[in-house]
């Protein structure tokens, strides 16, 4: 059979741009189908302008502890300056950047969304095309609790359009604890807006350590930024210009916006999945551990599988699926094999990769905890950045479980964690590779020494060395 492209791929978020991209570098013809921007909700409404915001947001916290004036307006700047500044970047990378990347691809740009005709013919408007192979990119949206009363707020705040306001609020109360919670809380607190999360979970980060989540409550304490655990919603209401929510314990708090970042829900209900007789649930479309559907020649790829909601885990499935696409079966990679570290960007930064300990207890592995703190090592006292300490959970031999990385550039040194869970490298290992003195990343080195020099406690270890010393 005939087909008008090799592959078509539903959705240009990071997911789908690794798809789109190498394929075509690969020599395939390839057709992209995305509905909104490029980009998809990372670039657009995502991880891109909320770092943006963030680091304005550092900026100005930074000039307003010196010049002792807390306004924007101080600047010369408008509130609604800093989100049209934001847009600026996005449209940039979006029409400079980014695009250069389809040379070779077909675009299918902002024409409505994408619909199986069957399992190989995909119609958008009035178009039909077909593919010899389809990967569904089509990401996720804000999910909204079904919160007695929150269908009736105006303008509720979510990530898809916190980051084209206005008016920066004076007071915004944030439903979930979890990364774009903590991150806006954080940006808007030192823009002067009053922060508050509520959430249900028992600590801040909830897929998080919980020491990493104890410090950076700290934190937020410090920036009078007011949180909320275990807290059960029971209504939120309008009282004359304030948006009012409460508590099944009797909490009552008063904001001006409301923020919802209780997690995610998935986006495929135009896609007309039974028509390609795709398989799916309530929560995410089927995949085997290849990324295929119940089609074989139909990958889903990215949060709309439902695993790891992350946009570099979507890249990376992207990736696999796209080399999968072409293996014969033995050779056919399995997407969960590699692991998955994450960064929240607050200040301090909270990184992870690995088994938690919580993990670890549950599936009763044996394990030592190595821990080394910031406050204790001369270049972060001589930066101020004495705030966090690198966790490794490890066996008695070496191998490494799981890593928790709290502080400044805590992203940057998560990845090597990640790197040596995944290559199965050891602490003695990470011991002798030479480190950069004096970066953050030396702690590292140091977690592996400390390791090392408990080991030397040990009386067997100690006479051992001893004898060796004097005969060789």
């Amino acid at each position: 059979m005939e087909y008008d492209f090799d592959i078509i791929c539903i959705g240009l978020g990071p997911a789908g741009m690794a798809v789109s991209v190498m394929g075509s570098e690969m020599g395939l013809k390839v057709c992209a189908i995305e509905k909104n921007k490029i980009g998809g909700e990372c670039m657009n409404v995502g991880c891109i302008p909320s770092k943006s915001l963030l680091k304005f947001s550092e900026n100005f916290h930074i000039y307003s502890r010196f010049s002792g004036d807390d306004k924007i307006k101080s600047l010369g700047m408008k509130d609604k300056d800093i989100f049209d500044k934001i847009q600026s970047f996005l449209k940039y990378i979006r029409e400079k950047k980014t695009i250069k990347m389809f040379d070779k691809v077909e675009l299918i740009l902002e024409q409505g969304p994408a619909r199986f005709i069957d399992k190989h013919t995909i119609k958008v408007g009035d178009k039909k095309i077909s593919a010899q192979k389809i990967f569904i990119a089509a990401g996720t949206e804000p999910a909204i609790p079904p919160i007695p009363g929150l269908d009736q707020i105006p303008d509720i705040l979510t990530n898809n359009n916190i980051f084209t306001l206005d008016k920066i609020p004076k007071s915004l109360t944030i439903i979930g604890g979890g990364a774009i919670g903590c991150e806006m809380a954080q940006a808007f607190s030192r823009l002067g807006t009053k922060c508050t999360i509520v959430h249900l979970d028992p600590h801040l980060i909830p897929v998080g350590d919980p020491a990493a989540a104890a410090l950076l409550e700290e934190k937020f304490k410090e920036m009078t930024i007011d949180t909320h655990h275990d807290k059960r919603i029971s209504k939120v209401e309008l009282d004359k210009n304030k948006i009012v929510l409460h508590t099944v314990d009797g909490l009552k708090i008063k904001s001006d916006r409301l923020l919802v970042a209780a997690g995610r829900r998935q986006n495929f209900e135009s896609l007309n999945l039974e028509k390609a007789g795709v398989s799916y649930n309530k929560k995410n479309i089927i995949v085997n551990r290849k990324l295929q559907t119940s089609q074989s020649h139909i990958y889903a790829v990215g949060d709309c599988n439902g695993n790891f909601l992350l946009s570099h885990a979507a890249m990376h499935q992207g990736m696999i699926a796209i080399m999968n696409s072409m293996m014969p079966r033995p050779f056919k990679m399995q997407f969960d094999n590699f692991v998955v570290p994450w960064t929240v960007f607050t200040n301090p930064q909270v990184s992870q990769v690995g088994l938690t300990e919580q993990q670890l207890k549950k599936r009763k592995i044996a394990y030592e905890t190595i821990q080394v703190n910031y406050e204790d090592y001369g270049a972060a006292i001589a930066e101020e950045i004495g705030v966090g300490f690198v966790k490794v959970f490890a066996s008695s031999l070496g191998k490494i479980y799981g890593a928790c990385i709290v502080g400044d550039g805590s992203g940057e040194m998560i990845n090597e964690w990640a790197l040596s869970i995944q290559k199965k490298i050891r602490l003695h290992d990470i011991m002798l590779l030479q480190h950069s003195f004096p970066t953050m990343g030396f702690l590292s080195k140091r977690i592996a020494e400390t390791w090392m020099m408990k080991k030397m406690k040990s009386k067997k270890i100690q006479n051992m060395c001893r004898w060796m010393f004097k005969h060789f």
